[in-house]
């Protein structure tokens, strides 16, 4: 019987390793799994070795303080896999956590397989970031379909399995009427769905330009509605920071995960900051512009090292750009309102494109979930074998 140790350090990954997990027991029933895991894996079955929320909060401004607890159970969680001795260890994305562990894991027992869920975006910025994986990465599952070839450059196996967000269910053009119904938005009045970001700097620093924006794009058309899904996290912060934007305005607990697709559906055009949201937009097939901004040092920063003049992924996946996008100093509210109402007046190149991504990403086939247990079982049958397609 195949047994692995999974890990997983934050919400995202918890998902992505619940549907793994779900694959595996499809192709291989009895399967034996340990690890760390969030809810949604614990729900397949797996019983996690310490909360993984541990790991969840310890992102750039939190590393410091928490420096000392995150060594402790890197080296807790390479021991448990070393005494567990599986035929894999399969880490899922949080590489600062999960690429540490895999690096004591191959130094003690090279007989240990190592899979790690989800490429790291070499072709955004930092190439060297896959040479340095692959001394101790055997195999990288990745979500896009441009990058197996790189990783296969670097010395690694790597499977594209797809992306998660062609797994999501969509709401119906029933739920998108039902939906302004409730919320009382005529059938014809151009709705802009806003998505500021869900971390608190995200929103602080693009609120009151996308509400400016908005202002400015309902002077040119007043029958203009706004619907704003807030994260959870953050939802105090935007009810503040939109008491100000045009009216009328409907900004919604995004907890209610049905009613964000409906919205999502509805939706004539998005407002959005910059992150895999553009994805979820383009399943929803809603035209969309990117705007996102960071602190000035950092933005510079991030600039002078990347490799793409394009951080949206449906124009990544298309190799088109025909998503607008307006970053840093560029994003003003008088580009992001000419923007959407340039988009409102000819959505058609972007419901192409939105399409064209869903099926580059794997729309209509196996789903992610079980094209990655399919492609950790293949690697371990076919060991360091050719790559696959």
């Amino acid at each position: 019987m195949t047994a692995l140790f999974l890990i997983a350090g934050e919400p995202s990954g918890d998902m992505l390793g619940a549907a793994l997990l779900a694959g595996l027991k499809a192709l291989e029933p009895g399967i034996g799994f340990q690890g760390i895991a969030g809810p949604r894996m614990q729900r397949e079955g797996m019983t996690s070795l310490f909360p993984m929320e541990e790991l969840s909060v310890m992102g750039l401004a939190e590393i410091l303080p928490k420096y000392r607890h995150l060594k402790r159970r890197i080296a807790q969680t390479a021991a448990a896999v070393l005494a567990a001795k599986p035929d894999a260890l399969v880490t899922i994305d949080s590489p600062d956590f999960c690429l540490r562990v895999a690096r004591i894991v191959r130094a003690a027992d090279p007989s240990i397989r190592i899979v790690h869920y989800v490429a790291p975006s070499v072709w955004a910025w930092r190439p060297k970031r896959a040479e340095k994986m692959a001394p101790h990465v055997d195999q990288v599952l990745a979500l896009l379909p441009f990058e197996p070839p790189l990783m296969r450059a670097a010395g690694m196996r790597s499977d594209f399995v797809g992306h998660p967000v062609v797994a999501m269910p969509q709401a119906s053009a029933e739920d998108a009427s039902a939906f302004r119904a409730m919320h009382g938005i005529p059938a014809n009045a151009p709705l802009v769905l806003a998505l500021p970001g869900s971390r608190r700097g995200e929103v602080t620093r693009l609120a009151p330009r996308f509400g400016r924006a908005l202002g400015l794009l309902k002077d040119a058309r007043p029958d203009l509605r706004i619907v704003l899904p807030a994260a959870p996290s953050v939802f105090g912060l935007v009810r503040d920071l939109t008491a100000d934007w045009p009216q009328p305005l409907t900004v919604l607990d995004g907890q209610d995960e049905t009613e964000k697709r409906a919205a999502f559906r509805a939706a004539d055009v998005a407002l959005a900051a910059s992150g895999t949201v553009s994805l979820e937009l383009a399943a929803a097939e809603t035209p969309m512009v990117i705007g996102y901004d960071m602190a000035w040092l950092t933005m510079k920063i991030m600039q002078r090292m990347a490799l793409i003049d394009t951080v949206t992924l449906v124009n990544l996946v298309t190799d088109s750009r025909v998503v607008p996008e307006f970053l840093g100093a560029a994003c003003t509210p008088e580009a992001l309102a000419g923007a959407l109402d340039a988009t409102l007046s000819a959505p058609e190149a972007q419901l192409a494109a939105a399409r064209a991504t869903m099926t580059a990403l794997g729309a209509g086939g196996d789903p992610p979930g079980l094209r990655a247990a399919r492609a950790v079982l293949d690697g371990l049958d076919r060991g360091a074998g050719p790559a696959a397609a």
